[in-house]
């Protein structure tokens, strides 16, 4: 049986300008069926149209912070670094891959990639700009593999048929987060202060975006690993 080819996009290191991709997404997908393919960061709209084409899936992996400006904001105290290769070669290749209806899988950086390609934003600095009563950690102060805080789903959600109850426990490693939630998407998952936690985009055949990283917990995670599963699932060709 063939296996899906799933294009993930690159870390970039700002410092040397090295590309890099943490194994704990490529030992996930691959769990899940798939094979991944780490996306080249500097390619011509030519290059993402014939890999668009040619790849099954595409997950939005994490990283850095978004350039501002690419949502109409000014860069506030708290933001931090950028990749404005990454961030135009990411938004170059969202519309690439939703005009062929190609399954999209989003994580951290990915989920706020996703809402601001299609038109929302996102809160730059999460512990200067949101006033709550309980301040989760949203940067978890132990490592990644064990869950830190809880996110609550919508009922008939994606995201829900997958975990088959109303809530997960989640990891978190991120300082930004979804404000306004594009035209065209949902908010399926929110954090204990109201923070949201997943995105996804009713009628289209696999859009989800999750701001915890599934990817460092599938392993004794379950709904972790159907939430790969899934995704996989949704890339294989007939």
């Amino acid at each position: 049986m063939r296996k899906p080819l799933i294009g993930l996009t690159p870390y970039h290191d700002t410092d040397n300008h090295d590309i890099k991709m943490r194994p704990t997404y490529l030992r996930a997908l691959k769990a899940a069926g798939a094979i991944p393919v780490v996306m080249p960061l500097e390619a011509s709209k030519d290059d993402l149209l014939q890999l668009t084409d040619e790849l099954d899936g595409f997950l939005f992996a994490g990283g850095p912070d978004v350039h501002p400006f690419l949502f109409g904001e000014e860069t506030r105290e708290g933001c931090g670094n950028v990749s404005k290769e990454r961030d135009q070669m990411e938004l170059t290749l969202l519309p690439l891959i939703l005009a062929l209806g190609k399954p999209v899988l989003g994580i951290c950086r990915g989920i706020q990639v996703l809402n601001i390609g299609l038109g929302g934003d996102i809160w730059q600095d999460i512990p200067s700009q949101v006033k709550r009563d309980f301040p989760v950690a949203h940067s978890q102060p132990f490592y990644y593999n064990m869950p830190s805080h809880t996110v609550t789903l919508s009922d008939d959600s994606l995201l829900s048929s997958i975990a088959g109850k109303s809530e997960l426990k989640v990891n978190s490693m991120h300082h930004q987060a979804v404000r306004e939630v594009a035209p065209g998407l949902i908010a399926t998952a929110w954090s204990p202060d109201q923070l949201v936690e997943a995105i996804e985009m009713p009628g289209y055949p696999f859009f989800l975006g999750v701001q915890w990283h599934p990817e460092y917990l599938w392993e004794k995670d379950d709904v972790a690993l159907r939430m790969f599963q899934t995704f996989v699932d949704a890339c294989r060709k007939e």
